[in-house]
């Protein structure tokens, strides 16, 4: 599946799932103004009610027109004729409620205009927030001084009807799973996708570099077959194969790395290590062919303490991958620089180059494996894309840490914490 075809699947998924996602909104939100105009209808109705029987209980004839005002979305209040006791005013709701099937708990006020005060009722238990909303709402109501009113709090009004609005939610929690469901698909799809190009990728590397020294190996064998060959052109002639052969098995030896890694199969012979030793060995091991390139690697060794307790090879091999690295990527008269500091609990080393560097959408991928910087059709850098994958997980082996600073056309510096011998 090529690259746009999966783009026109993306899109097309993403458009049908805002598309759901819209009309599933609309829905709900329909759903739920009607449950509220029909929670708000039965409320005032019910408080209605109450007031015609407080003003039967008193025996009060006169009519009182559309006496429920909303003040807010889940606070109504309620013009009455004359006081009327707590506990009354209490009961009448409940029974009104109930019969009403208005199942949700409640908090009510009475405004007192003999004693211009209110009075709450304690039905259920507000928190310090809500009884300071509500009264809050109260007092800045602008009461008839010659009224009386009580007024109705509904504290989990929002809760209650999003309850009996079952159906509704549970298609929405399917919708949700279905949006979780797409993005892990499409994560899925463009990370095999990746893969898949970063095999093709290695394939064609491990191809290159596999095929040149079996050419070398193999045109020089025919010359050995040669009669009558000098004793100097025999001797020249082993030494390529000899040669191409050593970089055959170091080619072979950095796969197997990966298969140890990979296998869990990985063996640390741990002892006390020398680290500046070590980076000293390193260092003279790539000298002369840094002086080739007309380059220069040198050291600064500034670490107080520089014993750690590892394991020589894998150590080893951190180094000379990430000297090997700095080599590669700097094409024309490279400088490495190495340095050391102690950092508290950990030994600190960097190894700086002034190569290519790379760009900071590719940070973050540089220590998968088989991952390298797309060169196209180009072999002149060498590699699999094995090192640094290789190199963060002897370091992370240690519970040690492995960063990269980087800018393109600026070199790059690889930092290494590693913790000293416990």
């Amino acid at each position: 599946m090529n690259r746009k075809t999966i783009r026109i699947i993306i899109l097309l998924a993403t458009v049908s799932l805002v598309g759901i996602i819209a009309t599933q909104f609309f829905w709900v939100k329909n759903a739920y103004n009607l449950e509220e105009k029909q929670f708000n209808e039965r409320v005032s109705l019910a408080l209605s009610n109450v007031t015609h029987k407080l003003l039967s209980i008193n025996k009060d004839e006169a009519e009182i027109f559309n006496p429920v005002k909303q003040i807010s979305s889940n606070y109504f209040i309620t013009t009455i004729n004359d006081t009327v006791h707590p506990y009354l005013l209490e009961t009448l709701l409940k029974n009104e409620f109930v019969e009403r099937n208005i199942n949700v708990n409640f908090e009510y006020v009475i405004y007192d205009c003999f004693t211009d005060s209110i009075v709450f009722g304690d039905f259920i238990s507000l928190d310090k927030t809500e009884q300071d909303q509500l009264q809050s709402k109260s007092y800045n109501i602008k009461w008839d001084r010659d009224g009386h009113y009580f007024g109705v709090y509904f504290p989990t009004k929002l809760t209650y009807i999003i309850n009996r609005m079952g159906i509704w939610m549970f298609s929405s929690s399917i919708i949700l799973i279905i949006i979780i469901f797409f993005a892990y698909t499409i994560n899925v799809i463009l990370k095999q996708k990746r893969l898949s190009e970063i095999k093709n990728d290695f394939i064609n590397n491990i191809t290159h570099e596999f095929k040149t020294p079996i050419s070398t190996i193999s045109l020089s064998a025919d010359v050995l077959l040669q009669p009558n060959l000098s004793p100097e052109r025999l001797k020249n002639y082993a030494k390529i194969i000899k040669d191409e052969n050593n970089r055959l098995k170091n080619q072979v030896d950095k796969v197997l790395q990966l298969a140890t890694l990979e296998k869990d199969k990985l063996k640390l012979e741990n002892e006390e290590l020398d680290l500046h030793e070590i980076i000293e060995d390193s260092i003279k091991s790539f000298e002369l062919l840094v002086k080739q390139q007309k380059g220069k690697i040198s050291s600064s060794l500034n670490a107080n303490t520089f014993i750690i307790y590892g394991d020589r090879v894998h150590i080893s091999n951190i180094l000379y991958n990430l000297i090997d690295n700095a080599i590669k990527y700097s094409p024309e008269n490279p400088k490495i620089e190495i340095a050391t500091n102690s950092t508290g609990e950990h030994i600190e080393i960097s190894v700086k180059d002034n190569g290519l560097g790379i760009p900071e959408q590719s940070q973050k991928n540089v220590f998968e494996k088989f991952y390298r910087e797309p060169t196209g059709n180009r072999h002149d850098i060498q590699g699999y894309g094995l090192g640094l994958n290789y190199v963060k997980a002897i370091v992370e082996a240690y519970k040690g840490k492995i960063k990269l600073i980087s800018k393109e056309n600026e070199g790059s510096t690889f930092v290494i914490k590693l913790p000293f011998k416990k």
